[in-house]
């Protein structure tokens, strides 16, 4: 039978509390540094001296679009795409073609309420086909999928599924070899539990769609969005990316950053339509598609060019 020695446990304990008491304070490095160490002194005084980033903000230089013309197909209230000779008004399970010159209906795709087509979104005519971005809004868990037409008969010819992703894919669009989609987070329903709309980012994606750099938005861009997200977005011909929200009357210029992983806000541009998806009409330069959901319009307008300043960096 072992008798326990009680002095060293005592021992140990008064070495302990010696130590904790001789111990100097944590340094805090925020604290004005004693008046015996000028060297540190002038560091500080030199590091709040260096210049400070800008507050984001949204600039202004006078940038207005000039209405053009307007429609009213039915059922278009996600967004539009176009080409030469037609414009496609997208619901979330309708594609109506019509003559971009008269207005008239040509062609119409109607899928089921409630049936496989949730939530189409953004379009354009990429290489000869009618591309839609589609997510499962505002159902969890969040899937997406590219949904691909016939634009000639509107006769749906492929479906890509994406399966879960970290967001709702409300537009994507192939450039320079590489797939740019956005996958949008929301403030309201279709929500992820304790993922806000902050959390909506571009991505830049392969061939088999996995990503390989992605961005947040600028802050003063996501502060307009109200409990919505990024509903629409295109590169333009100067090598920008143009955006929209839900709801404002605003078209935001972004770029990729030269460093770090948030979008390089540009500049806004006004314009007579509201946020959702759009197009560029690219047979007519710098030549916008847009649509205002209330009134369920299609709204053409142009886009004005950036001046050199704002192109460059």
């Amino acid at each position: 039978m072992y008798a326990c020695s009680r002095p060293p446990l005592l021992l140990l304990a008064a070495l302990l509390l010696a130590f904790a008491t001789r111990a100097p304070a944590a340094e805090n490095p925020g604290a004005t540094p004693p008046a015996n160490d000028p060297a540190r002194a002038a560091e500080q005084a030199w590091y709040a001296a260096l210049p400070r980033a800008p507050v984001p903000e949204l600039t202004r230089h006078g940038l207005v679009a000039q209405e053009l013309r307007r429609w009213r197909p039915r059922g278009a209230n996600q967004g539009v795409a176009v080409d030469a000779d037609h414009f496609y008004g997208i619901g979330n399970f309708i594609v109506g073609k019509y003559n971009k010159r008269t207005g008239e209906r040509v062609a119409e795709w109607v899928g089921l309420r409630g049936g496989a087509t949730i939530h189409l979104n953004g379009g354009l005519i990429q290489d000869g086909l009618l591309v839609l971005a589609h997510s499962n809004f505002p159902q969890l868990p969040m899937t997406s999928s590219l949904e691909i037409f016939d634009p000639r008969t509107l006769t749906p010819v492929r479906s890509l599924s994406l399966g879960l992703r970290p967001g709702s894919l409300t537009w994507a669009e192939r450039r320079d070899g590489f797939w740019w989609a956005c996958f949008a987070h929301y403030n309201d329903q279709g929500s992820t539990p304790s993922l806000d709309q902050r959390w909506t980012h571009v991505a830049r994606l392969d061939d088999q769609w996995q990503p390989l750099e992605s961005w947040l938005f600028p802050p003063q861009v996501v502060a307009t969005w109200g409990k919505s997200s990024c509903s629409g977005g295109s590169w333009g011909d100067d090598g920008l990316l143009y955006v929209t929200g839900h709801d404002a009357r605003e078209l935001y210029v972004l770029r990729p950053p030269r460093m770090g992983s948030t979008l390089e806000y540009v500049t806004t541009i006004d314009v007579p339509f509201e946020g959702q998806s759009w197009a560029w009409d690219r047979s007519e330069g710098r030549v916008i598609y847009g649509i205002i959901r209330r009134t369920r319009e299609i709204v053409v307008a142009r886009i004005p060019e950036l001046p050199a300043a704002l192109r460059g960096r």
